[in-house]
């Protein structure tokens, strides 16, 4: 998959200055006739995030009062995260008359009069709008690009020195300052601009791809082909840079990467959407990236970027219609296919998302990528033949497995294990461990797998002990390892480890029905029956649901008196 987000700052220091901005409506619109309906149903799908729903509830709204100062704030933000910006325009002048510092607003009118070359109009909106951190970043970002539209360098640098004041804006500066110098020709200060970028932001996709196309615009191809290199080298794989490196390579002129100040601005604006990834900012990021679309060159990747959003705040259906845009010819239209099969597999849709990935893959049977998901939506569909098989398909293109792929030889160990290839599982899980020693979904998956089939218990034992000690608030890898003791004939001690495997997963039905176990197990029957229940009351699979239901009516049956098991080494366990 495509990494678009730009790590031009920290996460931690930029997501603190950034305000959140605002259940799925059950109603239909129609249903809906009185303002106050269509305004509390408006602000539940808000809530939801059905932006589009919320819209068309607060325009009947409005119909009733027009004049009404919540409703026409609401709407607006709507239809700026939908991208209907004429219309938020319109609204934009409507919010002014009674907020005339809306930071939003001030954007909004601010870009409409950038886009007519109304610079100075624009800058003093934007300034209106830099009366908070996220504003005072935006405001000099944009108000920069218009001095760089009238062809000012030094005013656009001056514009961005007004970031000095906070670190976490320190590599927009170098970034979009090494755009500008770049757009009006300024070699030098360009390339000073862009080493600091790089120095700051090295993984930078974006850093990476302006960094690299000015050095090849300036005759320094080997510099650029080293550049693209490392990040690759790095672990990122990503089609962009992989065409980078080969037009370098093949020395095809690239395109100028900032072409116009419109595309500056909407790069600004990309900029700022791929910093907030948190819960708390996402709203805004939403915002943001609408703006871009309208203003960036580089659509499939502002495209990618709004879908990766949706993908976010969980609108599967907006992410879907997102990649969708991307052009048939683009380098990412691979990656927004795979995307959109992704999502529907969300949406449940399965045999659209198998479609859409077999299509891919007739088109690039070498897609390891498109394969592992395909294997991917077998094995959450529980077709686990076709999913070891396609997971060994994407495994052959592998010429000598490393640390990446222990993820699929994991996946592919489940598959296996589902069809009870226990031999074949086991292998996977241990090859995946060989690769990448220290991951506890591997250690848990199989020390939990070796303790049901009571083999290997000490071995198995320490494994989850390890992947408990990775992960100790993950109630199933917890719950493993009082199972585990459970397995061993240590009572207690299962109990205790699957009383917090309960209190930190209780709706599971088989973590509760493993502490009924132990209870009756130590004597505590009644608690036993209680927790059995519980366990049936949390909808259980059917097999599972008729092994709880006896337990409930006969318990558990006494302990056989035999001699320890012997595991498969044949060491005595226990």
């Amino acid at each position: 998959m495509v990494k678009i987000a730009l790590p031009l700052a920290s996460a931690a220091a930029f997501m603190m200055l950034v305000a959140a901005a605002p259940s799925r409506a059950e109603f239909s619109i129609d249903e809906v006739a009185s303002l106050s309906g269509n305004y509390l149903a408006g602000r539940s799908a808000g809530k939801e995030r059905d932006n589009e729903i919320a819209a068309d509830y607060l325009a009947k709204a409005l119909i009733e009062d027009p004049d009404n100062p919540v409703l026409i704030e609401k709407l607006f933000l709507l239809e700026v995260s939908s991208g209907n910006l004429p219309d938020a325009e319109e609204l934009a002048t409507k919010v002014l008359s009674f907020n005339s510092q809306h930071r939003m607003a001030r954007i909004v009118l601010g870009l409409r009069d950038f886009r007519v070359r109304h610079y100075a109009d624009a800058r003093r909106n934007f300034a209106e709008a830099s009366y908070t951190p996220v504003g005072e970043l935006t405001s000099a970002l944009l108000s920069a690009w218009a001095f760089a539209g009238e062809g000012s360098l030094n005013d656009a640098l001056a514009a961005l020195d007004k970031l000095d004041g906070n670190d976490s804006f320190a590599n927009f500066k170098s970034y979009h300052g090494a755009l500008i110098a770049d757009y009006l020709s300024s070699a030098v200060r360009a390339e000073a601009s862009y080493k600091k970028a790089y120095e700051q932001a090295g993984t930078s996709l974006r850093v990476v791809q302006a960094y690299g196309n000015f050095l090849e615009r300036h005759n320094r191809r080997n510099e650029a082909i080293k550049l693209y290199q490392a990040f690759l080298e790095g672990g990122e794989k990503n089609i962009l840079i992989e065409l980078a490196l080969k037009r370098a390579q093949d020395a095809k002129p690239p395109y100028a990467f900032v072409a116009t100040p419109g595309a500056g601005a909407g790069e600004a604006l990309f900029s700022l959407a791929a910093a907030m990834t948190d819960e708390q900012s996402i709203d805004v990021a939403l915002l943001y990236a609408q703006l871009s679309l309208a203003f960036n060159a580089d659509r499939p990747v502002v495209l990618t970027l709004l879908g990766d959003i949706y993908v976010d705040t969980k609108q599967y259906q907006n992410a879907i219609n997102a990649y969708e845009q991307t052009p048939l010819g683009s380098a990412l239209r691979i990656n927004a296919d795979t995307e959109i099969a992704i999502n529907l597999q969300r949406l449940e849709r399965t045999k659209e998302a198998q479609q859409k990935l077999k299509e891919i893959i007739a088109k690039e049977p070498g897609n390891y990528d498109a394969l592992v998901t395909l294997g991917n939506v077998y094995r959450s569909n529980e077709e686990f033949k076709p999913a070891s098989d396609t997971y060994s398909t994407a495994l052959a293109l592998v010429a000598s497995p490393e640390k990446e792929h222990w993820r699929v030889l994991y996946y592919r160990g489940i598959a296996y294990e589902r069809q009870k290839l226990w031999d074949k599982a086991e292998a996977d899980f241990r090859q995946a461990l060989a690769l990448s020693p220290d991951e506890p979904l591997v250690l848990n998956y199989l020390g939990y797998s070796m303790i049901e089939k009571k083999i290997n218990l000490n071995e198995a034992l320490g494994m989850v002990k390890k992947a408990v000690e990775l992960k100790p608030n993950d109630g199933y890898i917890v719950d493993s390892l009082g199972w585990a003791y459970f397995q061993l004939g240590d009572f207690e001690e299962a109990a205790i480890h699957i009383e917090r495997a309960v209190d930190l997963n209780p709706a599971d039905p088989i973590i509760g029905e493993h502490l009924g176990d132990a209870y009756w197990r130590v004597g505590r029957k009644l608690e036993a029956k209680f927790q059995w229940q519980h366990a049936k009351d949390n909808d259980p699979q059917p097999d599972d649901l008729k092994r709880i239901e006896e337990k409930l009516l006969n318990g558990l049956p006494d302990e056989p008196v035999t001699k320890p098991a012997e595991n498969k080494t044949g060491q005595t366990n226990g």
